[in-house]
């Protein structure tokens, strides 16, 4: 090969080597990850009310005075348990008087039975007693028989009013307030009828209720075991279990009611107490779970940088649950792309890329 063909060469494999080490110096290098499916873990904090697994406020439902209290604040009642017995002297001239009326309604119907049965038997003689005379018999006894049996009605009512001037626990549990002493006047219409003269609040199971946000309420139905912890009580965990799920959104705050039973037989906890609960979700299974510097937020979109033949390409994405710097992505990804770790908007389509270990 003559001189300047061998020159020509040189100078040619001298080009194309400049321009390859010009590429390997322009590429950007990044982290790389390769995409896989996974479950994201989330533990959710969240604060929480304890409160009484039931509860009743107590009131008088008729207008009476309080004879006698035999209970006090804090006292621990049973259910059945009275725990105070009220006095209203009119009512006990009502029951006197609804059981004069029973008593003159009940002579009035015998006699009228009578009458008609007498007339009945005599009647079986042809021509003795006229069929007219029969009919108002029979209709007097069945009017008198109705009259009675309303003035037993009557009765029986004022007996049922008698029943409430003993108050009684409607199921065990504890006397919260007491607003009543003997001799006060309680019923619908007394002063201060707002207030209740007793609130009993059942504390040794209690509820444990949660509000939680709307983007985390499809996981709820997976939720199990509930760790909590209360303020005055540093150091001390509790746990219960997922009882109940409200099915609906509060309008107003967008969260979902979540309710968990608690057994409190030892009484540390106490009705009104502030937990901070952490709810686990497991979360979707086989999605895509990435670290949060994959994922690219501008004011067009959000994105994470995939890499194809060694060039960056942005892939729309949205995202999902998040948890200890993990996110969940959706969008048009597979199995086995490699995705940039440390992503940024500066990385512009198209830009050539190299991997590099970390």
């Amino acid at each position: 090969m003559s001189a300047p063909l061998l020159m020509l060469a040189a100078s040619c494999n001298g080009s194309r080597a400049e321009d390859e080490t010009k590429e390997v110096q322009t590429a950007v290098q990044v982290k790389t990850l390769v995409l896989q499916k996974s479950q994201l873990e989330n533990t959710l904090k969240l604060p929480g009310e304890i409160k009484p697994f039931q509860f009743a406020d107590l009131y008088a439902k008729v207008n009476s005075y309080v004879k006698q209290v035999q209970v006090d604040l804090g006292s621990q009642v049973s259910q059945g348990q009275i725990l105070a017995t009220l006095e209203a002297p009119e009512m006990n001239s009502q029951l006197l008087g609804a059981q004069s009326r029973l008593h003159t309604r009940e002579a009035v119907f015998r006699a009228s039975k009578a009458n008609y049965e007498r007339l009945l038997r005599t009647s079986k003689v042809p021509g003795t007693i006229s069929p007219n005379d029969l009919d108002m018999a029979l209709s007097k006894m069945s009017a008198d028989s109705a009259e009675l049996l309303a003035a037993r009605s009557a009765y029986q009512e004022v007996q049922r009013m008698l029943d409430y001037l003993v108050i009684r626990a409607p199921f065990s549990g504890v006397i919260s307030q007491r607003n009543v002493h003997p001799g006060t006047y309680v019923g619908p219409g007394a002063r201060g009828a707002e207030l209740p003269m007793f609130r009993l609040e059942e504390q040794a199971k209690l509820r444990l209720a949660v509000a939680v946000p709307e983007a985390y309420t499809d996981d709820l139905q997976q939720a199990g075991e509930v760790h909590f912890t209360v303020r005055s009580l540093p150091g001390d965990t509790f746990s219960a279990r997922v009882a109940r799920v409200a099915g609906s959104l509060d309008t107003r705050l967008r969260t979902e009611m979540l309710e968990m039973d608690i057994n409190n037989k030892d009484k540390k906890l106490l009705p009104g107490m502030y937990a901070e609960a952490q709810l686990p979700l497991p979360g979707k299974k086989d999605v895509y779970v990435v670290p949060k510097s994959v994922i690219v937020s501008n004011s067009e979109k959000v994105f994470v940088i995939k890499i194809v033949n060694n060039q960056s390409r942005w892939v729309p994405v949205t995202r999902g649950n998040e948890y200890n710097g993990m996110v969940e992505i959706f969008g048009g990804l597979n199995d086995q792309d490699v995705l940039v770790k440390n992503a940024s908007d500066e990385i512009k389509e198209g830009t050539p890329l190299q991997a590099v270990k970390e």
